[in-house]
């Protein structure tokens, strides 16, 4: 793929992300794809589960708007840095066990790692601050 191919696809998944857009983002997936979070117990690897991951966010944040910060784009790869920002007002779900609401507003960092082929992802690998978060959501103590 070209760059710039590679690039547009990445702008389509933040948008999707960004608005909230689940069905958006699960369509960029190859049919044969690994999609890991640091956050989650183990790697997804069907659309329905992608589907799912993106919901569970949605719920937490329901007014998450993310963007990118820095971005490397190559022929098949990206990686990127990302900040997003959200009221946890719905069940929150980290290393596989449901917290409930807090209330509380967060501004967060994270980055991903993204293969692709034929115009699809292939491997998601996603690294948010889950620390950072617990701590601006009073989860645990702060430095």
């Amino acid at each position: 793929m070209l760059i710039e191919e590679v690039r547009q696809l990445d702008e389509r998944g933040m948008v999707a992300w960004d608005q909230h857009k689940a069905d958006d983002f699960a369509d960029m997936f190859a049919d044969d794809f690994t999609l890991s979070d640091v956050s989650l117990p183990e790697a997804l690897h069907s659309t329905d589960q992608v589907r799912q991951y993106m919901e569970t966010w949605f719920t937490a944040f329901p007014d998450m708007h993310v963007r990118t910060i820095n971005r490397v784009v190559s022929e098949d790869a990206v990686a990127a840095e990302v900040e997003f920002t959200g009221t946890n007002t719905g069940p929150f779900v980290v290393g596989g066990m449901e917290v409930p609401a807090t209330g509380k507003s967060v501004k967060g960092t994270g980055t991903y790692f993204v293969s692709v082929r034929d115009g699809k992802i292939t491997s998601f690998s996603a690294h948010p601050d889950v620390a950072g978060m617990m701590v601006q959501l009073g989860m645990m103590p702060g430095a």
